[in-house]
């Protein structure tokens, strides 16, 4: 087995949402994630994003997102816009909290099912 190593000479900005979401409502969110997911991903400077459920007893109700950005000014950027916000208040019903992290990607590595 050997292990590649994946191109990350271009810069990544990723962020990775974690939202609690209201006890019974996951179904629901789902669906509207993925309707306004596009007011993200045709956005110029994202790379794409994925929803992610937590598999950890008691986090039945916890989702991840990850969205990867060519650089975080223009992740910023997107961030004031009102893109961004219609984007948020169609989730917002749906959480009842969260927390955001940022990070640059620096390597990668590929697996063996890759």
């Amino acid at each position: 087995m050997s292990t590649e190593e994946s191109d990350v000479s271009q810069p990544v900005f990723r962020v990775m949402l974690r939202m609690q979401i209201k006890p019974g409502m996951g179904a629901e969110f789902e669906r509207v994630w993925k309707e306004v997911g596009e007011s993200v991903t045709s956005h110029p400077a994202n790379i794409g994003q994925w929803l992610s459920r937590g598999a950890e007893q008691g986090e039945e109700d916890v989702y991840y997102i990850v969205s990867d950005w060519v650089d975080e000014p223009q992740f910023r950027a997107f961030e004031t816009s009102d893109r961004h916000l219609a984007h948020r208040t169609r989730l917002h019903p749906y959480r009842s909290g969260g927390s955001m992290t940022t990070m640059h990607v620096v390597a990668g590595l590929a697996g063996a099912a890759a």
